[in-house]
């Protein structure tokens, strides 16, 4: 049945064979000539076929091209735009050995490991290049978003974290790291999670809206990252929403990043890891405190919990630490001081805000690390970021978005130019 498919595909291809006349536009404002047909094979979703299309050559640029292939999106692949779909999927869910081998149990359609590798991150480097034209276009006012419709959200969410990717040897040249040689073995990539929030549950917690989560990474520095985040924020409204609210840990990239591009957004620290910090100068102090340790503890959660950090710091700076303890107790307070108007937990929640970024650390988890960090994985930082992005169209809900733009990855005249 698959075969059938195949030469009925072939035959209704091949009613077009692109012959645009004697001449036709090279793309550079010149006159291509017409010289021959020539045969092409190309693989899709029901086998292989082959086509015979007019081929056209330009003698002020030098170079060829097919205009049926522009026109069926092969111009520069051997795989149909619905093949390309195909592996794109199964690619970006599990590892690329076990998607090919999904595409020929499920589909019976037979691909290299590495043919499929390299069409996944074909596919997600033309996502990844259209994402960043979009969000340069926003933020220099060349593209205006729409506002969002009716109702238009009460508060939309800015969660930001990072984590790191293994990469190979040459990704982390020179870089530090955590190991015990002091070399590095992963990157960071940087992945936001935006989302808004209308409604409130009976008990008063905030709900997130239905289907309102959109995802975004890079493993470029801050600056850039910050750049994307905010064209996406503009894209989802921010102008138009009445309040903004960033969440993050107590990293100074990202609140440096928050403070310079959304100074009117509540800034809010993680509650999860403002406890692990607790927790670590309980710890600390746990000889200090004797038996009386977790009361401690218990009674600095409370006043976290109600946003007191100054009984926090007060009561840290009573401990009797000496020497490298005491400047360990001071680095751990230092944290809550500089983080204490983003710790007022308890009038948050009066606000109805989320005072947790768990939803993009989860993100970090399934995102990222289900499929960029399992058992023997190194990348390059450009495979990494074409599965990743991927990923995050997929878990935005916006992956059909992926096959909305033009396949092309470049400009006509470098393709053409491949083509010669």
């Amino acid at each position: 049945m698959v075969k059938l498919g195949g030469r009925l595909l072939e035959g209704l291809l091949g009613l077009d064979a692109g012959h645009r006349g004697p001449r036709t536009g090279c793309g550079n404002r010149h006159q291509a000539q017409f010289i021959s047909y020539r045969a092409k094979t190309i693989d899709t979703v029901v086998g292989p076929v082959q086509l015979n299309r007019a081929w056209y050559h330009c003698a002020a640029c030098g170079h060829g091209l097919a205009p049926r292939d522009a026109e069926l999106g092969t111009e520069r692949s051997s795989l149909s735009p619905g093949l390309r779909k195909m592996i794109a999927r199964a690619a970006a869910a599990v590892p690329f050995a076990r998607a090919a081998g999904l595409l020929s149990e499920l589909a019976g359609i037979e691909l290299t490991v590495k043919r499929t590798e390299r069409s996944a991150e074909a596919t997600g480097t033309a996502a990844t290049a259209a994402i960043a034209a979009r969000a340069d276009a926003i933020t220099s006012r060349r593209v205006l978003p729409l506002p969002p419709p009716d109702p238009v959200p009460d508060m939309l969410y800015i969660a930001v974290d990072g984590t790191g990717v293994p990469v190979v040897a040459r990704e982390a040249e020179g870089r530090k790291g955590k190991a015990e040689d002091g070399r590095a073995r992963t990157r960071e990539v940087k992945l936001a999670c935006l989302f808004t929030q209308t409604t409130l549950t009976d008990d008063g917690y905030p709900v997130r809206d239905t289907a309102s989560s959109t995802y975004l990474e890079t493993f470029q520095p801050a600056g850039r990252f910050g750049q994307l985040v905010n064209a996406e924020a503009r894209r989802r409204g921010a102008e138009h929403i009445r309040q903004l609210v960033f969440l993050g840990d107590g990293a100074a990239w990202i609140w440096h990043l928050a403070d310079q591009l959304f100074p009117a957004a509540t800034q809010i620290v993680d509650l999860y890891h403002a406890r692990e910090h607790l927790h670590e100068l309980a710890n600390l102090a746990a000889r200090l405190l004797a038996g009386h340790r977790d009361d401690w503890l218990a009674a600095r959660l409370d006043e976290l919990d109600s946003g007191n950090i100054e009984a926090i710091l007060h009561a840290g700076r009573d401990l009797n630490f000496r020497g490298s303890l005491s400047r360990e107790r001071n680095k751990a307070l230092a944290y809550f001081a500089s983080n204490a108007h983003r710790m007022r937990y308890q009038h948050f929640r009066d606000l109805g805000m989320f005072v947790g970024s768990g939803v993009v650390e989860a993100g970090c988890k399934s995102i990222i690390g289900q499929r960029l960090k399992l058992s023997g994985m190194r990348w390059t930082i450009h495979g990494a970021t074409s599965i990743a992005t991927l990923r995050c169209q997929d878990a935005s809900g916006n992956w059909d978005e992926i096959w909305q733009r033009p396949r092309n990855q470049t400009q006509l005249t470098d393709h053409a130019r491949q083509a010669s």
